[in-house]
């Protein structure tokens, strides 16, 4: 499976997002399609984005007792999504109960990672707000082992960690990683955070970049120069 940068499409409308993807007439971009445009505009955009030829990271980070996640994946598989997620901390098993939900009636089934540890989370905030004392290295490792055991796909993890995530779970375990800046450009509320060359180097599969592609002057542009750096 190759490198790909996915569009974190962070819209509140059903309007914008439209609006921003009709700027990319040629290449049509991997999305990634959060918790503000799904609540906002609910499983029919999903819908839409596909019918566009968009494949389609569904980012709802699922985290609830087994039996509810599951059934959640089953109605979420039925969207014809690429990829979608939960949350590590949810247990092994959740996260085999996902898996099994997630399974369409054919056998096929989307792509499942796990979030480790978000982006904006740094060893501080997570010793003082989560009462966890181990270091943050070890604790994602820790979470990837256990999203393994459980068998996803892979997990959600800063770029900076992709590297010892394969060497601890596997070259084919997937790495998708947010926290991807220009090395020109502005970190936002990010904490552990990279450029698209660097996180190449490092060993992710796939980059999710927000606002350095939606807010750019040439957002067409930019996502090329996130391809070229990332990609090529």
């Amino acid at each position: 499976m190759g490198k790909d940068v996915i569009i974190a499409c962070d819209f509140a409308s059903k309007e914008e997002v439209l609006s921003f993807l009709d700027k990319f007439q040629g290449r049509k971009p991997y999305v990634k399609i959060g918790m503000e445009l799904f609540y906002a505009a609910g499983p029919e955009i999903v819908k839409e984005i596909k019918a566009r030829g968009h494949k389609i990271f569904l980012d709802l980070k699922l985290h609830d007792i087994p039996n509810t996640v599951k059934k959640a994946m089953h109605v979420l598989s039925s969207l014809d999504v690429d990829m979608c997620n939960l949350h590590a901390s949810g247990t092994v098993a959740m996260m085999e109960a996902a898996l099994e939900g997630l399974v369409r009636p054919d056998g096929t089934r989307p792509l499942l990672i796990a979030v480790t540890q978000l982006t904006s989370t740094s060893q501080e905030r997570m010793e003082s707000d989560l009462l966890i004392k181990e270091p943050l290295d070890q604790v994602v490792l820790h979470y990837a082992s256990c999203a393994k055991k459980a068998g996803l796909d892979g997990v959600v993890c800063s770029p900076l960690e992709a590297g010892t995530v394969h060497s601890h779970c596997g070259k084919d375990f997937l790495t998708v990683t947010p926290g991807v800046r220009f090395a020109d450009g502005d970190i936002g509320d990010q904490v552990r955070v990279t450029t698209p060359a660097k996180a190449k180097e490092i060993g992710s599969d796939y980059i999710v970049v927000g606002r350095p592609i939606t807010a750019a002057a040439d957002p067409v542009a930019a996502y090329e120069r996130c391809v070229k750096e990332f990609c090529d």
